[in-house]
């Protein structure tokens, strides 16, 4: 299993996560498309161009969940139950087609579950950056994570 379990968490606990993508034009459509979000301002140039930006702007929460699927390989996969919730989240760079998104992870806080003996929750701090080190989103997450399986 690649994820942790949660008695291999610690508060203060970072990672600089390998993975990076570069957002395409294809994402942002497709994204917004899928989700219904039909924002001038994520898929439409000729309405984008008119705006402060100049271009379209990349669909915010597809760039929340891209910046939280890279942490999966690093922390969760596999030992992750499910989401509790999210946080404070902001962003406060905009990002483009053609930014290349990176993430940065660090355990926040940890608990017992109160009801769950087999799970723990875990709060991570997410931190995406694009190529010129701009925080492009910050979020908070409380996840419910496996402990480890009595041998």
């Amino acid at each position: 299993m690649a994820g942790l379990y949660y008695e291999e968490f610690f508060v203060g606990q970072a990672f600089e996560h390998p993975w990076t993508r570069t957002v395409t034009e294809t994402d942002n459509l497709l994204f917004s498309s899928l989700t219904m979000n039909v924002q001038p301002l994520h898929i439409d140039a000729h309405f984008a161009a008119k705006t402060e930006f100049g271009k379209p702007l990349v669909n915010s929460i597809f760039t929340l969940g891209l910046i939280i699927g890279i942490s999966v390989n690093d922390t969760t996969i596999g030992t992750t139950v499910g989401n509790l919730g999210f946080g404070e989240t902001k962003f406060p760079k905009p990002v483009f087609h053609g930014d290349t998104l990176r993430a940065r992870t660090t355990i926040v806080a940890m608990r017992e579950s109160r009801s769950r003996p087999e799970v723990g929750i875990v709060e991570f701090e997410h931190i995406g950056l694009n190529q010129r080190d701009e925080i492009v989103v910050v979020c908070k997450r409380q996840g419910m994570i496996r402990k480890r399986p009595a041998a």
